[in-house]
């Protein structure tokens, strides 16, 4: 079997397709909103940035049934299976 040649379209449909590209994007989303709220005066850059990543992990997570179903629906809507 020939090998797909890697095309933009192609890396740009296997991403959109991915569930794992949908869990990175609700954790960063989730990350920019909620860490603000949780950040005090008196953290450095180094608690900042670990706060950021501990609410981005375990959103990350949390939300993979969220980006398995959204995959799953953008393959029937644009896929029309």
């Amino acid at each position: 079997m020939r090998k797909r040649p890697l095309t933009p379209g192609y890396i740009f449909f296997y991403l959109l397709f991915l569930p794992d590209t949908w869990q990175i994007v609700i954790a960063v989303a989730a990350a920019l909103v909620v860490a603000p709220h949780l950040l005090r005066p008196d953290m450095g850059p180094a608690g900042m940035a670990i706060v950021h990543v501990m609410i981005a992990g375990i959103v990350y997570v949390i939300s993979a049934p969220v980006g398995r179903r959204i995959s799953q629906y953008l393959q029937k809507f644009i896929l029309k299976k």
